[in-house]
């Protein structure tokens, strides 16, 4: 893959052999942004499971102390006083069936997360077929099908994010803009991977967390020592 000249710059910094502590693969990472935007800091972590099997399913969500950077559009489906719970929360979106016409009828998806509450996920479940594909079917694991609509918005407000396993057994995550610096950053990885250690399977065999990369949106990647974060 041929690399532009600001990336081939940045990768000087980082020594490819070295597994950077914590603390200098953030500091580094805030330093290897080649965009002229303030790009997202990404966290991709190789996990010693097998996602094909129910019993190794890594998959939850976190709330970020400092938030992500980004605004997050919430769609809510819900009815009643949870309807009124949701807008008061701060919900961008809120409705039940003319969200579903929406969808289905204008190819509508002006948002980023759906909460539902539990009775609203039959008419959701008409969606799967759309929503699915673009991982935005509410789960109960992530603490979007809940009761709870106002609690769940203002934590996705906050900074909440998903963390889920794909199909090469690792979780692709933002930690925050480059422009909050290293110790905002290093604070919200901190918090990321305390969540994804506490996730581990029981079915688990051998070494959990494989490798763990730091990355910005266009940057080069940089390998933190694995085995410092699991301590």
């Amino acid at each position: 893959m041929k690399r532009g000249k600001k990336y081939l710059e940045k990768e000087k910094l980082i020594d490819k052999s070295v597994l950077y502590d914590t603390k200098e693969a953030v500091e580094l990472v805030t330093k290897t942004s080649v965009a002229k935007f303030d790009e997202t800091v990404e966290a991709h972590i190789r996990l010693g499971v097998d996602s094909r099997h129910a019993d190794q399913q890594v998959r939850g969500a976190v709330v970020l102390p400092h938030g992500t950077g980004k605004t997050v559009r919430v769609l809510v489906f819900a009815k009643g006083d949870k309807a009124d719970e949701a807008e008061k929360a701060g919900a961008d979106f809120v409705g039940a069936e003319d969200m579903v016409s929406k969808i289905q009828g204008e190819n509508w998806f002006d948002f980023d997360i759906i909460v539902a509450t539990p009775d609203m996920m039959g008419l959701v479940g008409r969606l799967g077929r759309v929503l699915g594909p673009k991982g935005l079917m509410p789960n109960p694991k992530a603490g979007t099908v809940t009761m709870d609509v106002a609690k769940a918005v203002a934590e996705i407000k906050a900074g909440k994010i998903e963390y889920r396993l794909d199909k090469t057994n690792i979780i692709h995550v933002p930690v925050g803009k480059v422009s909050f610096g290293a110790e905002k950053l290093s604070d919200n990885f901190q918090t990321l991977m305390s969540a994804v250690i506490k996730a581990k399977p029981a079915a688990t065999k051998g070494q959990y967390i494989k490798s763990v990369v730091l990355s910005t949106t266009m940057g080069p990647g940089i390998k933190v020592n694995q085995a410092k974060i699991s301590e």
